[in-house]
């Protein structure tokens, strides 16, 4: 069943750009997600990084997630 509502593994509220991240990084037809503190932490990346990737995204026009 998907879960467009809350974190697969903390359970806190998704917005749409934690959607759209984790499904420009992991898996692009998902139905579960992470929220970006918990992808951050899957990806072994900050959370930092994860922002900057959504802003260079949206700032870019070129992906529909982030339109």
């Amino acid at each position: 069943m998907a879960n467009f509502e809350t974190c697969r593994q903390c359970g806190n509220k998704l917005y749409g750009d934690d959607i759209a991240i984790y499904r420009k990084l992991v898996l692009r037809c998902a139905d579960d997600f992470l929220c970006i503190d918990c992808l951050a932490e899957y990806l072994g990346v900050s959370r930092a990084a994860i922002e900057a990737k959504i802003r260079y995204y949206r700032e870019s026009g070129t992906c529909m997630l982030f339109k």
